[in-house]
């Protein structure tokens, strides 16, 4: 039974229950949690909650727990992965396929066996066509091949480097049953938003603008888990709410720094509480300013170097991020050693420097001072993109360029950025998915379709770029591939096609009775199978 709330609880939480949500006495009574239920912060609801097709934290943070991929990120593991639904893997010496090696003894959570056929089916109907990240991993898969029930044999029409498909597994390889999705309109089919899978955790009730509920898999295949009966994730979009929630202890757990980094040196003394920086290493987010190069000015390379001067990253770091984040020094971060280099031009913060250029440039100061307006368009999706919106606005300010702030919701701001292309400037939280052509070559890849979030929108083209990118796309050889990514780091620094300015990780905060918190580099959206709450 939960534990019963008390007086100082609900006084605690009022503003924030009449502000963010509004409970029943029953949902109240789940609130405040048990040694078997683990309530937690959820501060959206996505639209698609089925990551096989869209392979993204929003959407992994609640159903990572319900469909599995093939493998998940691991601390310790060979290649820093450990097995989930395949229990091994291998790449051809020639690039040409990779072979995976299936669980046995898995079931859907309809009772139907796991089989190979759900794998190829996943592949080739999902991934490939429909996945925002799938569709460039697997662009060359040609077939599955199912010799048996847990064999897996890829072939691909070109060299696909395994190095790749090895880093991608955790992100793009979520499997969905085939006998439901088969025959249907897999993007509109129902169950995209009731999914069923083969993870510790079955969906069980979502009610919008209050809660998703997942309740224990009494059949998942791994021995003695999950050790929780059920996960309830309460809607708070309100950062502030969450931690207020937190101290009440309404919730037990949030993450992806829900609760605002102002607030944490205050509730890490909170008693019962814990403040945990561990867990996102394989989630590195990256503070980008993107460019619309179909301006004239920002097709200049001076006016984009006076940009890059004109930003104080150290003073972004501690001043945004408190501190919780490094100064970027290109599109790779730095706790990425296997492709990171140093080796890159460098644009330290000189503002004299940067009216220079833009002089140079030939855009003078008009009689107000001001050389020429953007429009400037912060992602609304953290309080640190909004703030560094606003910062960016008075460092441009500095060296002559107005730029006007449009604040718009989350999808007007993707509407504006990656459909109509009506920016100059944007901010962009893109994300670092452990190998360079997951997510970040799209980033300046000439050639992508109009519509494709976090990708490149501005109109940049550099045939060099490109062809260092589809080059590393067809290289097996995991030096070479390595090399050439070391390369295009130094060419993107070289023609600032975006300026990276920061990077960084999230916070969980906790109480100290939920256990195995950050047990893998991916565990906000790993399925939580180990995670416990003791007395």
């Amino acid at each position: 039974m939960p534990s019963p709330i008390s007086r100082r609880s609900l006084l605690k939480t009022a503003a924030l229950l009449a502000a963010s949500t509004t409970l029943t006495r029953t949902d109240l009574a789940w609130a405040a949690g048990s040694n078997e239920r683990l309530v937690v912060a959820a501060d959206s609801e996505p639209k698609n909650l089925n990551p096989a097709i869209v392979a993204s934290n929003g959407v992994f943070y609640i159903s990572s727990k319900i469909v599995e991929p093939l493998a998940e990120a691991s601390f310790s593991g060979k290649n820093g992965l450990e097995p989930r639904l395949a229990t091994s893997w291998e790449g051809s010496q020639d690039g040409l396929s990779a072979t995976f090696r299936l669980r046995e003894g898995v079931t859907w959570h309809d009772g139907k066996p796991f089989t190979s056929a759900d794998v190829a089916f996943s592949a080739l109907s999902v991934w490939k066509p429909l996945q925002n990240l799938g569709r460039l991993v697997f662009a060359n898969l040609e077939r599955v091949d199912t010799p048996d029930e847990h064999t897996a044999i890829f072939h691909f029409s070109k060299p696909t480097p395994f190095q790749l498909i090895r880093n991608a597994l955790p992100v793009v390889t979520s499997v969905l049953p085939k006998h439901l999705y088969d025959g249907t309109d897999i993007a509109t089919n129902p169950l995209n938003n009731k999914p069923v899978g083969t993870g510790p955790f079955i969906f069980a009730e979502y009610k919008p603008g209050e809660y998703y509920r997942l309740t224990r898999n009494g059949t998942y295949w791994g021995k003695g888990q999950p050790k929780l009966n059920e996960i309830i994730y309460r809607v708070l979009p309100d950062r502030a709410g969450a931690a207020t929630a937190l101290e009440a202890d309404e919730i037990q757990l949030a993450a992806f720094s829900a609760v605002p980094l102002s607030d944490l040196a205050r509730i890490s003394k909170e008693p019962g509480l814990k403040v945990i920086a561990d867990g996102y290493e394989a989630l590195t987010y990256q503070l980008v300013v993107e460019i619309n190069h179909r301006r004239k000015e920002l097709s200049d390379l001076k006016v984009r170097q006076a940009i890059a001067h004109a930003i104080d990253k150290k003073l972004v770091v501690d001043t945004v991020f408190l501190g919780y984040a490094t100064v970027s020094t290109g599109p790779v971060p730095k706790n990425a050693p296997q492709f990171y280099t140093a080796d890159v031009k460098l644009y330290d913060f000189d503002v004299d420097k940067a009216n220079a250029l833009l002089d140079e440039a030939g855009y003078p100061r008009g009689p107000d001072g001001n050389r020429f307006s953007l429009k400037l368009l912060p992602a609304p999706y953290f309080n640190e993109t909004k703030q560094f919106g606003a910062y960016l606005r008075q460092a441009l300010s500095a060296i002559g360029i107005d730029a006007q702030l449009v604040n718009n919701d989350a999808a007007a701001h993707q509407k504006a950025v990656y459909t109509d292309h009506a920016f100059d400037l944007a901010v962009a939280p893109t994300v670092f998915r452990g190998d360079p052509a997951i997510s970040t070559t799209i980033l300046v890849k000439s050639g992508t379709p109009a519509g494709v979030p976090f990708s490149n929108q501005g109109g940049y083209e550099n045939k060099e770029i490109d062809a260092i990118i589809d080059k590393a796309a067809e290289t097996v050889d995991e030096k070479q591939r390595t090399e050439l990514y070391k390369t295009f780091q130094q060419k993107v620094k070289e023609d600032l096609p975006i300026i990276n300015v920061a990077e960084w990780g999230f916070i969980t905060v906790a109480r100290d009775t939920v256990k195995n918190v950050a047990s893998n580099p991916r565990w906000a959206v790993s399925n939580w199978a180990d995670t416990a709450i003791e007395d």
